[in-house]
């Protein structure tokens, strides 16, 4: 059973006498643990219909490149495979995603929808609803707790969240069940891409022209980290549980070891349930409480937040969503002056004075991914380097987006905005961050084996293309 917390239908149109019921995937790409997919199966043996799940693919999201469609397009094919394998029909479609699911919703009784929390995501679903024929309902399913059920408001800090989430832990900490199938799939599926071809689709995405070989050589995701989809996520989880989780309470601020579950690309993608992951991770008692506990902290409380504070903040990406008393003191320290001074190319580029922010940068160009530790001191130099703390803002969420594989994510949006104050509480005052937490390279050699940081990063590089 779907908690009804979870269900909303987002038109007041009726169900309609149609070919089929359509599952319009956006935000939760996969095949398991998917609440919208398994109400959307149920819904359609109701009615002794098949179910139609499409997936519409446009080359206009913001900010989006090689590295993010190619990852994204490995896991769509795991996707078709495992619907295919379920007897439902499954089609990619290039184009704006709500004009796809308007377009193949013509011929639906009923279309279900998962939820997103970006601007963008909501757009889309509104356009859908406003225009479809027939009633449209969202299920949320990448949140262990429902948004709206957690909170009804922007959460101050992780510990006015926290207690909130845990009493509702034990009524949403629960197996999604796998629907059976009962009416025949599509005969005739709608043409669209190969989705069981990411490479030929890759080579027909019109991303940016002006420097193909580039952006081929720059953003595919390199080997050496993953690959998307659903069972290479279970696959690298389920090893971080056996090898790595057992020391996670020490080890996760420790970017030397590296002792994180890279899940959050996954998660990003909706490749994998946050759900399956709590109770996954709670099977490996021999861990002991503390590290399960570290990590579940992590996943159901910290992520939650961030999702709870693009929910509930109009205009999340902007400056001046940043806490009032965060603004006012860098403000007031904004003439400051600042002891280095980067453009964002030479920021890009990892050309500064700093060897462990350029290996942070490298790492980040490189692998698409960079340690939590070092993603805070990566903001907070940005902020001290650059001339304004607008313009710093600015910058580090372009590079955030335009690399991390998670980027363009709720934690994205709300990391970026911790460094500058959000979510955390005012300091002693210093020049240029004024009352905003510092950091400095002092505290990561103190805290943490920053050369061994160095040389895991060199030999990353080297991996690499």
């Amino acid at each position: 059973m779907i908690e009804p917390e979870r269900i909303a239908p987002l038109n007041s149109r009726e169900i309609v006498r149609g070919d089929y019921v359509l599952y319009w995937m956006q935000q939760s790409q996969r095949a398991r643990w998917n609440h919208a997919l398994e109400y959307a199966v149920a819904r359609a043996n109701k009615l002794g219909q098949p179910l139609l799940v499409c997936f519409g693919l446009t080359e206009a999201f913001p900010e989006a490149n090689l590295r993010h469609y190619t990852f994204m397009l490995e896991g769509l094919r795991e996707v078709g495979l495992a619907l295919h394998r379920r007897g439902i029909a499954f089609t990619v479609q290039r184009g704006d995603p709500a004009e796809v699911a308007l377009r193949l919703g013509r011929r639906a009784s009923l279309i279900v929808c998962d939820r997103g929390y970006l601007a963008l995501q909501k757009a889309w679903r509104q356009q859908l609803a406003g225009s479809a024929r027939c009633a449209v309902v969202q299920v949320e399913s990448d949140v262990v707790v429902p948004v709206n059920a957690a909170s009804h408001k922007a959460e101050f800090a992780a510990r006015t969240l926290r207690p909130k989430l845990r009493r509702l832990w034990p009524k949403y900490l629960r197996e999604v069940r796998t629907v059976p199938v009962m009416s025949p799939g599509l005969s005739r599926v709608p043409p669209g891409l190969d989705w069981r071809n990411p490479e030929a689709i890759l080579r027909r995405l019109r991303i940016d022209s002006r420097n193909r070989s580039e952006l081929i050589a720059r953003f595919r995701p390199p080997r050496n980290i993953s690959r998307g989809g659903t069972s290479e996520a279970e696959k690298v989880f389920r090893r971080f549980c056996c090898r790595l989780l057992r020391t996670y309470k020490e080890h996760r601020n420790q970017p030397q070891t590296c002792s994180v579950s890279h899940m959050s690309k996954y998660l990003h993608f909706g490749q994998v349930s946050p759900l399956w992951l709590a109770l996954e991770v709670r099977k490996h008692s021999e861990a002991g409480r503390i590290n399960i506990d570290s990590y579940i902290d992590e996943l159901l409380v910290r992520r939650e937040l961030s999702i709870n504070w693009v929910e509930f903040t109009p205009h999340y990406e902007r400056y001046d969503a940043l806490p009032r008393w965060a603004r006012e003191t860098l403000a007031k320290h904004a003439r400051d002056r600042r002891p280095h001074l980067y453009s964002r190319a030479q920021l890009e580029a990892a050309e500064t004075h700093d060897p462990y922010w350029n290996a942070a940068m490298n790492e980040m160009r490189y692998t698409g991914y960079m340690h939590n530790h070092m993603r805070m001191y990566w903001g907070k130099k940005i902020l001290e380097w650059s001339p304004t703390p607008e313009e710093a803002h600015a910058t580090a969420l372009a590079l955030n987006n335009k690399y991390f594989i998670d980027g363009r994510d709720p934690n994205s949006f709300a990391n970026v905005a911790w460094i500058f104050g959000l979510h955390d509480r005012p300091w002693p005052e210093r020049p240029i961050f004024g009352k905003v937490r510092y950091m400095n390279a002092r505290g990561l050699e103190r805290k943490c084996d920053i050369a061994a940081y160095l040389k895991r990063v060199e030999r990353l590089m080297a991996k690499s293309p």
